[in-house]
């Protein structure tokens, strides 16, 4: 038996790391495409789409280090 279970780590890595990269496009796309069309956005939309793009890079990263690399390697 596995020492977490049974993980399936690539899986866990690959969906991970692409929520990861949707969030930071819809906070990319949200910025560059709407704000033109639609106009300026209040400033909590726009805090809102800001904080996308950072927590998808942090949530893409941290799924790489932690599922792709240490948690198999402490197997």
């Amino acid at each position: 038996m596995a020492r977490y279970g049974d993980l399936d780590y690539e899986r866990l890595t690959k969906g991970g790391f692409g929520l990861g990269v949707g969030l930071f496009a819809l906070g990319v796309l949200g910025l560059v495409l709407l704000q033109p069309l639609v106009g300026p956005f209040p400033g909590w939309e726009e805090q809102l789409l800001v904080d996308s793009e950072a927590l998808g890079i942090v949530v893409a990263f941290l799924s790489v280090l932690l599922f792709g690399i240490v948690l198999p390697l402490t197997e």
